[in-house]
């Protein structure tokens, strides 16, 4: 039996020879299932007119094959040990093929790339950088994302905290068409292929058949949340307790039926895109809310980066390195244990809505920015457990701060951001246009907007008195009127200076910004100064 007796070239199309019959496996053999060998045979003799046999059998079956070799041989006239010699020639081929690629499936799925010594010198050179996060935010622009500074820099920490024990979920929302997934596929891209699992839809049970751990510290990105409502429980789950389980009914190779546990772990973080703030709300509470730019700045600055493109004025080549140096850096990123001793005075706005969660991802996003800095910080050793661990500092209450305003702003906000964002677009039109009262026809001729959303807008707004209808003219339409001008400038003033404060109060107490280099042991003293304050001043709060 050699190999140029069995043609390969066509996986659904085996073909066996020898020198009296060819014999051909119609439909090629299944990988799976190695105590059975379903098979549909087409068997012939090499050059003659007598039409073939075909027919359906398990070739590990005795008595098919018997039946399969009489019917054979009476058909084409030869002798059935020619017959059953060359049906265990093809058995014993298939078996050896059988083997050989499942082999060769095991070995083509998808391994971390090793780091060449020049690679993961760059990378660590790059975290080791003053100003990180500012280089960071750069070179995520220089990868190809356009604009939405802020929006880039969060998510990406939020993906960057997919290799914590307690990972950070995004849902990015705006109207259809402002590339919300478009953001989260370039982002995304800046992770290890290996780390990343890019969702379209998913069927209702798909999430339980991952292997057990093939999900752990993983990325998901799912493109639109509409398409994978089936699958929105078993996510919350992964989120919140970090592992799914589901009990289900088994029969085994013997017909014996049993019950299996199917256990899938995390922890995961999760990214999705959709334009239905409310109908997600389950999902949206566990996760950090961006929302997309849809200025018109904002539009020219994409058009401008597409025409470019179209102009052949963009260098691929540089981009493809910044987002390969990004890459290799998250590559490089160790799971460590995060302190932060500043944790028990910080604090969140009284407005905001769903505080416990709230202030969690807070303190969550800031121990993100320390576990980004873990190159620039010294690991330490809690002396009670052995645990190796790094340290916040001021600075990255600072960074968290900036980047948390706005979350923290529209978490603050009882309306919802497209809300939001019709209310203040109003509110321009009529300073600009030096009027008290608008229509909702003069609005829809100003912005365009869609009048089932429009209306949906007026009702919120009217039963949460931020607009009030007043009678127009005899015979014509209401008219409605803004309550108040000033009132989410006043939250939004509100929401920055308690984290201001946040920041003042900790600079107070330890008299200075933290000094990443100073002399160990005087650090250690300090810092145990520190904590005996933060603890005096709990005592106190408390």
């Amino acid at each position: 039996m050699t190999a140029k007796n069995f043609n390969t070239n066509n996986p659904e199309n085996l073909i066996y020879k020898n020198d009296i019959l060819k014999l051909t496996v119609l439909g090629g053999i299944k990988l799976d299932g190695l105590d059975r060998m379903r098979s549909t045979l087409k068997i012939e003799l090499n050059d003659s007119s007598v039409p073939p046999v075909r027919h359906n059998l398990d070739l590990y079956n005795d008595l098919a094959c018997e039946k399969l070799i009489r019917r054979t041989a009476e058909k084409l006239e030869i002798g059935t040990s020619i017959i059953a010699a060359s049906i265990a020639e093809l058995t014993g081929t298939l078996e050896e093929y059988r083997i050989k690629q499942i082999k060769e499936t095991e070995s083509q799925q998808y391994e971390s790339p090793k780091l060449t010594a020049e690679e993961h010198k760059a990378a660590e050179v790059f975290l080791k950088t003053p100003k990180l996060l500012e280089n960071t935010n750069d070179l995520i622009g220089k990868s190809g994302v356009v604009g939405e500074e802020i929006n880039r820099l969060i998510m990406f920490l939020i993906f960057t905290s997919r290799k914590r024990q307690q990972p950070l979920h995004i849902v990015s929302l705006g109207s259809s068409g402002t590339g919300k997934t478009h953001l989260q596929e370039k982002v995304g891209e800046l992770m290890p292929d290996e780390d990343r699992i890019e969702i379209t839809t998913l069927s209702e049970n798909a999430f339980y058949y991952f292997g057990q751990r093939e999900l752990k510290h993983k990325l998901i990105l799912i493109e639109d949340l509409d398409g994978a409502e089936n699958v929105l429980y078993p996510l919350r789950e992964l989120q919140s307790k970090k592992r799914i389980s589901k009990t289900i009914a088994h029969k085994n190779t013997k017909g014996e039926t049993r019950t299996i546990h199917l256990v899938v772990e995390g922890p995961v973080s999760v990214s999705g895109c959709t334009t239905k703030e409310q109908i997600y709300e389950d999902n949206a509470n566990r996760s950090f809310l961006i929302y997309l730019d849809e200025s018109k700045e904002q539009d020219k600055r994409i058009m401008d980066y597409q025409r470019k493109i179209s102009a052949r004025k963009i260098n691929q080549e540089a981009e493809n390195q910044a987002k390969e140096l990004l890459q290799n850096c998250q590559r490089i990123l160790e799971p460590i244990a995060i302190v932060n001793p500043f944790a028990e005075l910080l604090n969140i706005p009284d407005e905001v809505l769903k505080p416990r969660r709230s202030n969690n991802h807070y303190l969550q996003f800031i121990e993100a920015i320390t576990f980004y800095h873990q190159h620039q910080r010294i690991q330490k050793v809690d002396e009670e457990t052995g645990e190796v661990f790094i340290e916040t500092t001021l600075e990255d209450v600072e960074e968290a701060n900036k980047l948390m305003k706005i979350i923290l702003l529209r978490k603050s906000d009882e309306l919802s951001g497209a809300c939001r964002d019709y209310l203040e677009a109003v509110k321009s039109y009529l300073e600009q246009e030096n009027k008290k009262e608008f229509t909702n026809q003069e609005i829809r001729r100003a912005f365009k907007v869609n009048p089932s959303n429009q209306k949906r807008y007026n009702l919120s707004l009217l039963s949460n008195f931020y607009i009030k209808k007043v009678k127009g003219k005899k015979g014509t339409a209401y008219n409605y009127q803004i309550v108040s001008y000033k009132e989410f400038q006043e939250l939004k003033n509100h929401v920055s200076n308690v984290l201001d404060e946040n920041l003042k109060k900790l600079e107070r107490f330890t008299g200075s910004p933290v000094v990443q280099n100073e002399n160990e042991p005087l650090k250690k003293k300090r810092i145990s100064k520190i904590k005996d304050k933060f603890t005096e001043e709990a005592k106190k709060v408390s």
